[in-house]
């Protein structure tokens, strides 16, 4: 049986649409793009320190 008392306890509204926009871009993730640019950046320091 479900206790409904315990299940608003439980309860967290969700973001709205502005809220969760906002929290998403806010988030400081590294993607694929970023972890090439650093490659090719360490590959160009690497050949530059060899002559």
């Amino acid at each position: 049986m479900i206790n409904f008392e315990d299940e608003l306890k439980k309860f967290h509204p969700s973001l709205e649409v502005e809220d969760a926009e906002e929290a998403i871009y806010n988030q400081d993730l590294t993607d694929m793009t970023d972890i090439l640019i650093k490659m090719v950046k360490k590959a160009d320091i690497e050949i530059d320190s060899e002559e």
